[in-house]
C-alpha cells in the first residue's frame, strides 16, 4: 500500500516567478486605471469640469491678457440684454 501523502509542490522557477510578478503588477495598474477612468466619468466630475472650463472662458472673454476688465465687450453684453429686456416688456405690454 503506498502512502498518501499530499504532494509539495516545486518552487515557482524564476521564469514563473517574474510572470506572476508582472501579473501582480498589471493586475494593480489596471485597477488603478479603472478607479481613475470610473472618478473621470462620474455625472459630478463631469459637471464639475464643465463649470470649470465655462468659467475660464469666460474669464478669458471677459478680461486682458493682463488681467484688465474689457469694458467695452461689458457694456456690449449689458447694452444688448437691457435691450431684451425691454423688448420683452414691450411686448408684453401689447399683450396686455
Amino acid at each position: 500500500m503506498s502512502s498518501s501523502t499530499p504532494a509539495v509542490p516545486d518552487p515557482p522557477t524564476p521564469e514563473v516567478a517574474a510572470l506572476e510578478s508582472e501579473l501582480n503588477e498589471r493586475r494593480a495598474h489596471l485597477s488603478t486605471t479603472i478607479d481613475e477612468l470610473v472618478t473621470r466619468l462620474s455625472p459630478q466630475e463631469i459637471v464639475r469640469r464643465e463649470v470649470e472650463s465655462v468659467k475660464i472662458r469666460i474669464a478669458e472673454a471677459t478680461r486682458t491678457p493682463d488681467g484688465q476688465i474689457r469694458t467695452e465687450l461689458v457694456a456690449a453684453v449689458l447694452g444688448a440684454v437691457s435691450l431684451v429686456l425691454v423688448g420683452a416688456g414691450l411686448l408684453r405690454r401689447n399683450r396686455s
